[in-house]
């Protein structure tokens, strides 16, 4: 799945044009690099994302096409924050 819509799906970016923009903006780390909107993103992958002076890391544990509110927060799991 794209980094882009894995953010938004899993509700940690509310919008998938937020979390392009954030990609493009340099704010999306996947595994330690910077990452492009269509970056895949696969189980096990660490994905930071840095917002000002916040800094959240979180391990992909699941991949939905498609979650409802209460399963997006099973599709990730919260290292840092």
């Amino acid at each position: 799945m794209r980094l882009d819509k894995f953010l938004k799906v899993s509700r940690l970016i509310k919008r998938r044009t937020v979390a392009k923009e954030a990609c493009e903006g340099e704010k999306i780390y996947l595994n330690g690099k910077i990452s492009k909107p269509g970056a895949e993103v696969k189980i096990g992958d660490i994905i930071e994302i840095v917002f000002g002076d916040r800094r959240i890391k979180a391990e992909v544990l699941n991949i939905n096409e498609k979650a409802a509110k209460d399963e997006s927060k099973e599709m990730y799991k919260i290292i840092e924050s």
